[in-house]
């Protein structure tokens, strides 16, 4: 049907008189909204299982309000301390203290401001349970100041008091400057004392490790996967079976093999000594260490390095390689010119599975790793269950999720992410 308007234009409609340009866009909206709905579990999922818990560490690492709550009136009072005189608050902040501390100990969460404070001033901890105790014994007619002082002598320490000054605030970069070795002091932003500096040097094993880990698979996982693409079916099906059987082998059981298998009177020892290959006095060392890690996380590696290439390796025509030999070129030439680059997307496919779980490997360093095999993702680990320092545990968090972003970024300028083929 079709109607006109004042300028005789024709106007396509429906049956019931509908503008046919009007239904077609509730058309659509409507196939939209249908679609949304297809999705929505999905995307839900994400939103509950990735995105929240995501943006939940993100913002523990920078989270600080437990000074604020806890001493409300005391920090209001400090903003006007100057830190530099080197001379500890008047009687009035000290009177505030008195306030909030009988409110805090009331709640109960005069423990917890202690904790966090602890991170940044060891001691602070002790100071805090001391005073809760005695703090509903103060006499109201005496001075606060002294009071304080003779319930522990770390009140009048400024040093105290700067720390509390320093993280009042709603927000710190704190945890962040720790998770980097860095502690921000009335001079600036520092380094930590030698001793204290960790997580840098942790930072840098993990990188290699992962890199050596991903090495190794590529080194191990390209001829397991040209040999499975180039057997008749039969034989490679029956072998991509014994490439899979481990994924049916739980993680903890596989790591535990392999703390059998690597200690000095383990099986691989054992064996060398039976071959003579070492001496019985000279076992080799390869567990609680970055040997143990390397071996046994590419082992539960592999299979995601020989999967993306056997899927790109069965998809290149043996016609390549006739031809480039046809042409005068000896085997290792038609190999390294014709078919390796080929196997290209398939390595970068294996190589960004291999690197992105071994970056944030837990288990298997925490169990063959000792203490020079051990990565970050071990102390994130510790943070959590340990010491309970969730902010410095989110902060690593994020700079390890930064860093593989990064890195992510980097190989998609280089190498190009849209040639990454899983098959």
């Amino acid at each position: 049907m079709t109607d006109t308007t004042a300028s005789d234009t024709p106007i396509l409609t429906t049956r019931d008189g509908v503008p046919l340009k009007r239904s077609i866009a509730k058309a659509l909206r409507r196939e939209k909204f249908r679609a949304l709905l297809l999705v929505a579990p999905l995307l839900l999922f994400i939103l509950v299982a990735f995105i929240a818990p995501i943006a939940d560490m993100l913002f523990r690492s920078v989270e600080n309000d437990i000074v604020q709550e806890t001493l409300p009136e005391t920090v209001v009072l400090l903003k006007d301390w100057d830190a530099a005189s080197g001379q500890i608050p008047e009687e009035a902040v000290f009177a505030a203290l008195a306030a909030d501390m009988k409110i805090a100990v009331k709640e109960k969460i005069h423990t917890r401001l202690g904790s966090r404070l602890n991170y940044e001033s060891p001691g602070i901890s002790s100071l805090f349970r001391k005073s809760g105790r005695e703090v509903r014994k103060l006499d109201d007619e005496a001075p606060y100041r002294e009071q304080f002082i003779e319930i522990h002598d770390g009140w009048g320490d400024v040093n105290t008091w700067k720390t509390i000054q320093q993280f009042s605030s709603k927000y710190t970069d704190g945890y962040f400057l720790a998770a980097v070795d860095r502690q921000r002091t009335a001079e600036g932003v520092e380094p930590k004392p030698e001793d204290q500096q960790i997580y840098l040097f942790l930072f840098g094993r993990t990188f290699f490790l992962s890199v050596t880990i991903t090495l190794s698979c590529i080194l191990l996982g390209y001829p397991i996967a040209y040999i499975l693409a180039n057997l008749p079916l039969r034989s490679s099906n029956l072998l991509m079976i014994l490439v899979l059987l481990p994924f049916w082998t739980s993680l903890l059981v596989r790591t535990s093999a392999w703390k059998v298998l690597l200690q000095q009177q383990g099986v691989i020892n054992d064996f060398l000594v039976f071959i003579g290959l070492v001496a019985d006095d000279g076992r080799l060392v390869m567990i609680n260490n970055q040997t143990g890690t390397i071996i046994a996380m590419t082992h539960i590696l592999l299979p995601f390095m020989i999967l993306p290439l056997y899927s790109v390796m069965k998809t290149i025509s043996p016609v390549y390689v006739r031809a480039a030999k046809s042409l005068g070129a000896n085997d290792w030439t038609a190999f390294w010119k014709v078919y390796f680059p080929n196997t290209i997307p398939g390595i970068g496919a294996g190589s960004i599975l291999c690197f992105i779980l071994s970056i944030g490997f837990y288990i298997t360093p925490e169990l063959v790793g000792g203490t020079s095999g051990i990565f970050i993702s071990n102390r994130i680990a510790y943070h959590i269950s340990s010491s309970l320092n969730w902010g410095l545990a989110a902060s690593l968090g994020v700079i390890l999720l930064t860093i593989v972003m990064i890195f992510y970024w980097l190989y998609d300028k280089i190498v190009g992410i849209d040639n990454v083929k899983l098959g």
